[in-house]
């Protein structure tokens, strides 16, 4: 039997489409390279009248947009910090250690406390830069990677509790699993900057940062467990009575025998929840602390000579969190090949 021939009307639409994604191909390529201006020369971009792009306010802005507030003298240190997340969690990723789950969490955790220390200082004669002026793209990193390393282990007690076999244990996790996955992230956050300085006792004053980390980890667990209890609920009732005719105990089975095909059932909603708390850093700049996209709002906001490029702006730190989020797409896709083949080991 012939196939049909596909008719006038579908080859008219497909041109058409075709001649569009074209035309705004040519657009986006005239406005953004072959009339952009790259050199930080602000009369020349306001010479362009928008014909094209001001690429020169990155040029202009790079540092106060990658650093934020930290102090110019000591930019030295998130810019080392920069490379050592990155180099850190490439090796976490795609070195053979990234098997472990369990060492992914540990060298993840280790690796955000080293570049903690180097960005507060206070150690081997650095100068102390607190937390409050700390920024751009080494804040962003900071807060995804401590925050998935902290929420992980946490989500997977939490998944656990909800089947456990107290009573009072499952009805305390599944009310904190569903009580925070029932608020938005900005009212938590908001929650974290401005009522827990009222509620927790000066003498035990915590920082902003540390305020919106807790918020996030806890705020992140929550969906993490859900993500887990759907991994636990594709393990079959027999290898609960293999592991116990083989004399392992309770925790033994979950640890040695459970957890490993449940995370493995659920390791790409885990890379996708990862993708997207990288991405949901970006409000902390609600209760201003200036992550890479807040940095770019206090770089430009005060500065009206260059602020009417916003959307130059936007568009660099998009590719930034694009590149970012691809680069985590691949790694986890990698994990995921390498930890299927050799069983998901803990």
């Amino acid at each position: 039997m012939m196939a049909k021939k596909p008719g006038a009307m579908s080859t008219a639409m497909s041109a058409f489409f075709w001649a569009v994604l074209l035309y705004a191909a040519w657009r986006l390529l005239d406005w953004g390279v072959l009339n952009a201006v790259f050199r930080p020369d602000e009369a020349a971009c306001h010479a362009l009248e928008r014909s094209g792009a001001c690429w020169g306010v990155i040029t202009e802005k790079i540092r106060p947009l990658l650093f934020g507030r930290y102090p110019h003298d000591e930019q030295w240190r998130p810019l080392l910090a920069l490379p050592l997340m990155l180099v850190g969690a490439g090796a976490l990723l795609w070195r053979p250690w990234a098997l472990s789950l369990r060492g992914v969490v540990w060298g993840a955790g280790l690796l955000s406390l080293a570049v903690g220390v180097l960005m507060h200082g206070g150690v081997a004669g650095l100068v102390v830069v607190p937390t409050d002026q700390w920024g751009g793209l080494p804040l962003t990193l900071i807060l995804a990677g401590l925050t998935m390393a902290l929420s992980l282990p946490l989500g997977i007690a939490l998944a656990l509790g909800r089947r456990a076999r107290w009573s009072w244990v499952r009805w305390a996790c599944t009310g904190f699993i569903e009580v925070t996955r029932g608020v938005p992230l900005v009212m938590v956050l908001f929650m974290a900057a401005f009522m827990l300085p009222a509620i927790i006792p000066a003498r035990f004053e915590v920082s902003l940062l540390w305020r919106v980390m807790i918020a996030l980890t806890l705020f992140s667990a929550a969906y993490l467990a859900e993500i887990v209890r759907g991994g636990l609920q594709t393990v079959e009732a027999d290898q609960f009575d293999a592991a116990k005719v083989m004399g392992l105990s309770g925790w033994q089975t979950q640890r040695l025998v459970v957890l490993p095909q449940a995370l493995r059932a659920v390791l790409p909603a885990l890379v996708s929840h990862a993708i997207g708390l990288l991405k949901d850093t970006s409000l902390v700049m609600v209760v201003s602390l200036h992550e890479l996209t807040g940095a770019l709002s206090l770089s430009l906001g005060g500065d009206p000579q260059w602020r009417p490029y916003y959307l130059e702006g936007y568009l660099f730190v998009a590719a930034i969190y694009a590149a970012m989020c691809l680069s985590l797409s691949r790694a986890g896709s990698r994990v995921e090949r390498r930890w299927l083949a050799t069983g998901g080991q803990q």
